[in-house]
């Protein structure tokens, strides 16, 4: 681990800070695009098992009364803080972080550096997306691909797009000359290339396969 790992990792671990001790509330039907929830279970010291869950609000802040993320023990909260935040746990810690579009990290990340990724809540938008690539492989296979292209195709126009814009500036033109996009998309096209990408990262955050191109 190098010194920014070990830096970013000591950042993210003080940003935890103890619960309340509420319990876990139960998730419902009209939280699906509002909440996430996680799970995974761990041996303690003494090798009793534990079940540790992972309580994202998407629409809660510093502000609100409920935390970004909460972590539970058993159904009771004993940790809470902002995203992105570390957990610490037994054997390592829980990587928390969110993005636009959801969920963009959920590890159980052991001191060993091996990773694993926590259980969804079945019912919940990653719960569901993965049932449905667990049921149709080939067709969730075709989606991720799909979307995967809608953002290399949105990042090339973005890109040159913003090219073409710095070098109409009169001072960067008269030692670079100007450079003219070779992508030149109506109105309507943009929306819908920009609505495509939206989705695909959306895909992509429900399968915490988020990339910098989505974020």
């Amino acid at each position: 681990m190098n010194m920014f790992t070990r830096y970013k990792r000591r950042w993210q671990v003080s940003r935890a800070k103890p619960g309340d001790g509420s319990l876990l509330q139960p998730y419902r039907l009209w939280q699906l695009f509002s909440r996430s929830l996680f799970s995974i279970e761990l041996l303690d010291q003494a090798g009793r098992h534990h079940v540790y869950e992972v309580d994202v609000r998407h629409l809660a802040d510093s502000t609100t009364k409920k935390s970004p993320a909460s972590l539970y023990r058993d159904g009771v909260q004993v940790l809470r803080g902002n995203v992105p935040v570390a957990f610490p746990v037994p054997g390592g810690v829980i990587e928390v972080a969110t993005s636009l579009y959801g969920v963009r990290r959920m590890h159980y990340v052991a001191y060993d550096r091996r990773e694993q990724v926590l259980k969804s809540h079945p019912r919940s938008q990653e719960g569901l997306r993965a049932r449905f690539d667990r049921r149709f492989p080939r067709v969730s296979a075709v989606i991720g691909a799909v979307g995967l292209v809608v953002l290399l195709v949105g990042l090339t126009t973005a890109l040159a797009t913003a090219v073409e814009q710095i070098t109409r500036i009169e001072v960067v033109a008269q030692h670079l000359g100007t450079f003219v996009s070779p992508v030149q998309l109506p109105g309507w096209a943009k929306f819908v290339l920009s609505a495509a990408g939206a989705l695909a990262a959306f895909d992509r955050a429900l399968r915490l396969k988020s990339t910098w191109m989505a974020d």
